[in-house]
């Protein structure tokens, strides 16, 4: 298990150097006892209140973890509670997105919820908005401004409905590369729906093979225009949310369960007007490393293998890593 309030993070990065500057990667708000249902109650009728549109939800994936690995050698059921709740801010994304597409990596993002077995304390929280643009690689004032503030009624909403102390895990620094981005150029009829019907199909295959599941879909462009909002920078603009379940177990009941907020990770792809080109992004899992602190060498490992993995993947999909 892996909490740092604040303070202990500070001091714990003053004493390794004086240069080092802590930042929040994730925060949570901490309350007594099982939260469950007060979470339920919020995501599910409350939530739309301030703007935020819950999709794909993932409720109690550890009850998942114990059906699947309880005969696993050495299988602990460390986990009361672990739910992926992805959200987004639909009509504040339709401006963003147009201005900065990479954005799609935390749209939708995870309200993040989770309850060790052992301990009587349910966490509550989400990836703090500026080490999601840090991230992305979104530099525009106007983008971060606006997207950062858009967090503030759901921090407020979480402090109404489920109380408790804000904890925060803090870092040093992100690593120097954050987002894997690929640039797949396609023959282009005056359908477009027939390239991106095969390429998706490919696409979920491909992952599907490789054990990862499909843990969510959002496409943008046909949200929009549901919602009668322009979106004429783009042809094409979807989200896939990916999941590899035994990762997962590896790393979320195996005492990181606060790395769950990055997950499931979010994949953008979208084709300009008119352009032949399908890009695609999505962060690396080594930002998890930093972010979410995560010391064990064994997760470390398996975090590395799943970038290399992904890319190779995409690879062989025709997806040309930038």
């Amino acid at each position: 298990m892996f909490t740092k309030t604040l303070k202990t993070a500070a001091l714990a990065l003053l004493l390794m150097s004086s240069a080092a500057v802590a930042r929040d990667g994730i925060y949570f708000n901490a309350v007594k006892g099982d939260a469950e249902h007060a979470y339920n109650e919020m995501i599910n009728n409350k939530i739309e209140d301030i703007g935020f549109v819950l999709s794909d939800p993932h409720e109690r994936i550890n009850d998942a973890y114990a059906t699947k690995y309880s005969e696993e050698p050495g299988f602990n059921k460390s986990l009361d509670n672990l739910g992926f709740f992805s959200v987004g801010n639909d009509e504040l994304l339709n401006e963003l997105l147009s201005k900065e597409p990479r954005l799609g990596g935390f749209s939708p993002f995870n309200l993040h919820i989770y309850k060790y077995a052992n301990e009587d304390v349910t966490r509550v929280g989400h990836v703090n908005p500026e080490v999601m643009l840090d991230i992305v690689g979104a530099t525009d004032k106007d983008v971060r401004e606006k997207f950062i503030a858009s967090f503030k009624p759901l921090d407020a909403l979480v402090d109404a409905e489920i109380g408790g102390k804000r904890e925060a895990v803090s870092f040093d620094k992100l690593p120097a590369k954050t987002l894997m981005e690929f640039e797949l150029e396609f023959d282009r009829s005056d359908d477009l729906s027939e390239f991106i019907d095969s390429f998706q199909e490919e696409f979920e295959a491909a992952f599907e093979e490789n054990k990862y599941i499909i843990a969510g879909y959002k496409n943008y462009k046909e949200a929009f225009a549901d919602l009668e909002m322009p979106f004429p920078k783009y042809d094409a603009y979807f989200v896939y949310s990916l999941c590899h379940f035994y990762f997962s177990y590896g790393l979320f009941n195996h005492g990181s369960a606060q790395a769950g907020a990055f997950a499931p990770c979010s994949m953008y792809m979208y084709v300009e007007k008119g352009k032949n080109v399908l890009h695609i992004g999505m962060p690396y899992l080594e930002n998890w490393i930093a972010a979410a602190a995560i010391t064990d060498t064994k997760q470390i490992a398996s975090i590395r293998a799943l970038d290399k993995e992904i890319i190779s993947i995409m690879d062989g999909l025709g997806a040309k890593l930038k």
